[in-house]
């Protein structure tokens, strides 16, 4: 099989566990595959996926080797797999445009992030001479006009666009439309983790609907110690993710909830905790008879290694559409991998739908 040749847009947390568990796998062939959804999509396994392109604007990072620089600060995930081989990729500097909140230039160097004063590439030719096929967007929360200028350069391309962050892409029509003109596949918005809030949240509201509870209130707080939260700490920033969290739970709840009932959000920063989410969800309703109950959980992960064990799927059914001359969302890997999809589906749907999907059962 040839390689999968991916670009990556934020060489943070999330990309450095995307990188170490590709290397993690690579090296653990012979044992039992734990922590993934697939260990082969479309005779594509972890270890096909190759980096070939990366972007970022902090000093630590950029002009280093991507070895070295998915360990840099102020990164601070869990490590998975130390030693990284040699990549041949530099990174680049990207556009910075609303990429950094200036609220993070109050808190200290290792945990917030140092603008370079490198010049911004064209992102455009760097894909375009890199090869690469899929690029995987990892910017902070609240970049609407950097996560465009990234799309725009993949538009121009041919190359693919994985949105992982809550910025409308995948699920706004015209950007849809415009990747679907050019025949280029895509998938998105906003990952979900493999096991995080939103899919346990999802799977509750949907348990309670299935069997006959209304809810009557929820809700979800997460905090966290990475630059994601620190980053989220600029409420303004947040107007796209708080859509993208709550309607995820909302289309789980079949009998409706007024918008004053549920509240799902990031919550607060705390320092110590670095790449460790937690989150608290309550759910109140009423069940046979009209009478209460309600449920408390308390869920602790890793966070950035979560959202991996969903991406490194993601990246596969790309290529498969690539290879299949499929363009436009990909509605099932989307519905099932991100909170904010072109089209919601219950997620035992989704996975049947991927399957389907894996299979050539299904076209998108």
């Amino acid at each position: 099989m040839s390689k999968i040749k991916i670009a990556i847009a934020g060489v943070g947390n999330c990309a450095s566990a995307l990188l170490q568990g590709i290397e993690y796998y690579r090296n653990n062939q012979g044992e039992t595959p734990l922590g993934l959804m697939h260990l082969e999509i479309g005779g594509y396994y972890p270890w096909d996926i190759e980096v070939v392109a990366a972007f970022d604007i902090d000093q630590r990072k950029v002009g280093k080797p991507l070895e070295e620089a998915v360990f840099a600060l102020p990164n601070c995930t869990q490590t998975i797999w130390e030693n990284l081989p040699e990549y041949g990729v530099t990174v680049q500097m990207g556009p910075v445009l609303d990429g950094f909140s200036e609220h993070m230039k109050k808190y200290p160097d290792n945990s917030t992030f140092l603008i370079s004063k490198d010049k911004p590439v064209d992102v455009s030719e760097v894909l375009k001479e890199s090869g690469a096929e899929i690029l995987i967007n990892y910017l902070p929360v609240g970049s609407q006009k950097a996560t465009e200028h990234y799309a725009e350069a993949c538009i121009k391309t041919g190359v693919s666009f994985i949105n992982c962050i809550p910025v409308f892409i995948v699920s706004n029509p015209e950007w849809a439309m415009r990747f679907a003109e050019k025949n280029i596949p895509i998938i998105g918005d906003d990952i979900k983790s493999q096991v995080g809030a939103t899919i346990i949240h999802r799977t509750l509201a949907k348990l309670f609907s299935d069997r006959g509870v209304k809810i009557d209130h929820t809700y979800q707080l997460n905090f966290g110690g990475n630059t994601d939260f620190l980053n989220m700490l600029n409420r303004e920033r947040l107007y796209s993710k708080k859509i993208s969290k709550t309607k995820a739970v909302e289309s789980q709840i079949a009998q409706g909830i007024e918008a004053e009932n549920i509240h799902i959000g990031p919550s607060d920063y705390v320092p110590w905790l670095k790449d460790k989410k937690i989150c608290f969800i309550r759910m109140e309703g009423r069940m046979f008879g009209n009478v209460p109950m309600n449920l408390d959980l308390r869920l602790e992960v890793e966070d950035s290694p979560n959202s991996a064990g969903c991406v490194i799927d993601a990246i596969r059914c790309c290529k498969l559409a690539r290879e299949r001359g499929i363009g436009g969302p990909l509605t099932s890997i989307s519905a099932y991998t991100m909170k904010h999809p072109p089209e919601q589906m219950p997620d035992a749907d989704a996975r049947q739908a991927v399957e389907e999907f894996i299979k050539g059962e299904r076209d998108r």
